[in-house]
């Protein structure tokens, strides 16, 4: 057995580079939109050659890390939030799950996060939260603008939540229901019913009132559900 054993190979020199440049994204020393220095200043600060650079380059572009633009430079794609939450997502969800186990998961979070997000909210994230309605109010989108909308509104709660794993497993979610949104949020009638829901539960987070907003969110999701799934809703809110 121990004859089929290979030797372990040194690790490549370009793995070294993407793992620190990983880590200074993790840490937040290099941030979302940031440039990197140029090949040439790699080439020097790591000590190898522009060819273990650029090797190493193409690994974080396939990582969805970093983004090259010709003529331009290589920018910074993912936050330090963003490296811990696609690995989660990755590990979580796939393309194949049913929308439906989707809801089911957000129905038992996302209730939890509004009641937390009552109970621990800030008045400038509550007012962050208005001014989120506010604007939608105002825009009367719907279709990419309203899902952008939507999302903003659910990833905002999740914040206010003050749990940071709540948090990262609802930003692990956001991949698999982006599809979903923009097709039910197309119908402006949907959207617009949608939009009702929000406004409950923001009220309910603005008076603090935790019961109310946990209940509201539970109502909200079922209602999307009922528009997604073309089905009837199950139950009443129990909670």
């Amino acid at each position: 057995m121990l004859k089929e054993i290979k030797a372990v190979e040194k690790r490549r020199a370009y793995e070294d580079v993407v793992s620190q440049i990983r880590a200074l994204i993790e840490e937040g020393r290099l941030k979302q939109g940031d440039q990197l220095p140029t090949e040439r200043d790699l080439s020097e600060t790591f000590k190898v050659s522009r060819a273990t650079i650029r090797e190493a380059i193409r690994t974080l572009e396939s990582h969805k890390l970093v983004q090259s633009r010709q003529g331009e430079g290589t920018y910074v794609l993912a936050s330090s939030e963003e490296i811990l939450v696609h690995p989660l997502a990755a590990a979580l969800f796939s393309e194949k799950d049913n929308i439906q186990d989707i809801f089911y998961v957000r129905k038992i979070i996302e209730p939890h996060i509004a009641e937390l997000a009552a109970e621990n909210g800030t008045p400038e994230e509550i007012e962050e939260l208005a001014a989120i309605i506010n604007e939608r109010e105002r825009s009367g989108t719907n279709g990419t603008g309203s899902a952008k909308y939507d999302a903003g509104f659910h990833a905002l709660l999740a914040r206010m939540s003050k749990n940071p794993v709540l948090e990262r497993l609802l930003a692990a979610l956001a991949d698999p229901l982006e599809q979903t949104r923009n097709e039910y949020l197309q119908d402006e009638e949907r959207s617009k019913q949608s939009f009702v829901g929000h406004h409950e539960v923001f009220a309910a987070v603005k008076a603090g009132d935790s019961t109310a907003a946990r209940r509201a969110m539970r109502r909200h999701l079922e209602e999307v559900e009922t528009i997604v799934m073309g089905k009837k809703r199950r139950g009443g809110d129990k909670q």
